[in-house]
């Protein structure tokens, strides 16, 4: 066996090598069954404390039909908080990642999500 003909073979199995990893890594890193990392945890106009741990980032997510007052976003992706319960409509509040709100007196509660990705 030559040194020359090792050497294509060499960069062969490295590229196929590096073309795997690359395969590997998009496929990990694909928005399907993506999570917001972290809960979601809100209280109820009933002040019962409901959490969501880890939600799924697509879609809308309804609240407890009570709805919210409170609404604390310990997720590492950004909320949107509704006043209707199919993430529509005016009065939106946007909720950044580890932060939290309280909704005005009189403003009615929140009553779905949906996260910014």
């Amino acid at each position: 066996m030559s040194v020359t003909a090792t050497v294509p073979r060499r960069r062969r199995l490295a590229v196929a090598a590096g073309v795997s990893l690359l395969a590997i890594a998009a496929t990990g890193c694909s928005g399907l069954g993506r999570t917001a990392v972290g809960p979601v945890t809100y209280t109820t106009e009933r002040e019962a404390v409901i959490q969501v741990n880890s939600p799924s980032v697509r879609g809308c997510h309804r609240i407890a039909p009570a709805g919210a007052h409170e609404v604390e976003n310990g997720t590492l992706v950004d909320v949107i908080l509704y006043r209707t319960r199919n993430c529509t409509g005016r009065g939106t509040t946007y909720v950044p990642t580890r932060f939290s709100d309280v909704t005005a007196p009189g403003s009615g509660p929140w009553r779905s999500y949906s996260f910014v990705h």
